[in-house]
């Protein structure tokens, strides 16, 4: 039975239609809180009698009896007998003789502001992750003010003042305990509906403001998070560098000759290569050389350049789209070659090179990444700029390429972090993003992604 809202009886999985004064009868038993009551009281409040007729009391009696009967054979329907365990009837002596009394017997799990209350108690004295499952498990079942049909009468005051004010103990306790377990986006809605319910209430607005600034904390400099529905892939964007991404593999784009020697001519010390071999391998280009030659032994090189054609950097070509799993330490730097580097020293790339590079990254993250986050750099803005694509459209490839591959292996990495440096912000259209995102989420992983020209 629910009166944590609008009356509800079910017997045996089936609605049971009453009544409306057989319904406030009902709910006035529910608010005597397992006490008896008279037949005279139970018609005094159901039925809010104000005349006084000659043999008003018996005909009193036999409407409240009546709405008794028709009470006990709505629970008999779950088996003979059930409506006289459910509704005991009593005697209680007094001035004017023996008055009938009736008394509402219903077990914990058959009367939902019951099983309220005890799994509230028992969420109280749990640890936080029984208390959070308690407490949700509780506040599921509140689908409206309680003793509805009865809520603003005197009888009722004390029994809905002490629900309504359970439910705020265990909303306030349910953001504790998210809180408690560092989960701060799933305190958020409950801190936000409790203080949208009670605006006056300054303690509900300042839990609120304690929600979001730890959620503010939390994400730090992260500008982008969205969860691809039914994957539990997260994709975000951050601002920052590359290497501080300390928890994730990452992807370094190179040319096609996969050169590491940072000497300003054939790599800049500034770009992200020049960085890797500084950060990551102390300077020493030529251990990061060991680890790709290894690497590239699996690949058949495009062709080999002569000392006369090109006189400095490696030699050796490799196709557009080739991938190296460097490992570093416990991590992996995927060397991604989207660039051919022409005998001038100049890089150069386009929309279809990058296209593909991504398109044949994202299998080898799910082959050698060993499921960590994988942080990405806004690749084609370095001396190999990709002229044809402003900032947002070279995030917005990464991110289709990444979520049109879920579609052929779902376990490509639990996070696609795209790590954007701060002056690139200004130019970069975050909403664009987010909006194909929620569209990935209405057509699937598998669906193809939107052209980017």
């Amino acid at each position: 039975m629910n009166v944590l809202g609008p009356v509800r009886l079910e017997v045996n999985g089936a609605a049971v239609r009453l009544t409306p004064l057989t319904a406030r009868l009902l709910v006035r038993l529910v608010a005597a809180d397992g006490e008896a009551v008279t037949a005279r009281r139970l018609y005094r409040d159901v039925w809010q009698q104000t005349v006084e007729l000659p043999r008003q009391e018996l005909r009193n009696r036999n409407e409240v009896q009546k709405r008794i009967l028709e009470l006990r054979r709505a629970f008999d329907l779950a088996g003979p007998g059930h409506g006289a365990r459910i509704i005991r009837t009593g005697q209680l002596p007094s001035g004017r003789g023996t008055q009938s009394t009736y008394q509402l017997n219903l077990a914990e799990d058959e009367l939902d502001s019951a099983e309220f209350t005890h799994l509230v108690g028992e969420a109280l004295r749990a640890a936080p992750a029984s208390a959070v499952r308690l407490l949700a498990d509780a506040l599921r079942l509140w689908r409206g003010r309680p003793l509805t049909e009865v809520h603003d009468e005197e009888f009722a005051l004390v029994p809905v003042r002490r629900l309504v004010q359970l439910r705020e103990t265990a909303r306030r306790e349910l953001v504790g305990g998210h809180t408690a377990l560092g989960r701060y986006d799933l305190a958020l809605p409950v801190a936000e509906q409790t203080a949208r319910e009670r605006p006056g209430d300054l303690e509900a607005a300042a839990v609120l403001a304690r929600v979001n600034a730890r959620l503010r904390e939390r994400h730090g400099a992260e500008l982008l998070r969205h969860t691809l529905r039914g994957l539990r892939v997260d994709v975000v964007v951050v601002r920052g560098d590359l290497f501080d991404q300390t928890d994730a593999n990452l992807v370094v784009g190179f040319s096609d000759t996969f050169d590491t020697s940072a000497d300003d001519v054939v790599i800049s010390r500034e770009s992200v290569q020049g960085q890797l071999v500084e950060r990551l391998f102390a300077g020493r280009h030529r251990l990061l050389d060991d680890k790709l030659r290894r690497g590239l032994g699996e690949f058949t090189p495009l062709a080999t350049e002569s000392v006369r054609a090109k006189r400095r950097g490696r030699r050796v070509r490799y196709p557009i789209g080739t991938v190296v799993a460097v490992p570093v330490g416990r991590r992996r730097v995927f060397a991604l070659a989207y660039s051919r580097l022409g005998n001038d020293l100049r890089a150069r790339s386009g929309p279809a090179d990058l296209r593909l590079s991504l398109e044949r990254l994202w299998p080898a993250v799910a082959r050698h990444g060993l499921f960590k986050p994988v942080a990405i750099p806004l690749i084609g803005m370095g001396l190999s700029r990709i002229v044809e694509l402003d900032r947002t459209q070279l995030l917005l490839l990464i991110v289709e390429t990444f979520t049109q591959s879920l579609g052929q292996d779902p376990a490509v990495s639990p996070e696609l972090r795209i790590v954007i440096r701060a002056d690139d912000l200004g130019r970069t259209d975050l909403s664009v993003v987010e909006t194909f995102l929620r569209g990935a989420d209405e057509r699937g992983p598998a669906s193809p992604p939107a052209t980017v020209s």
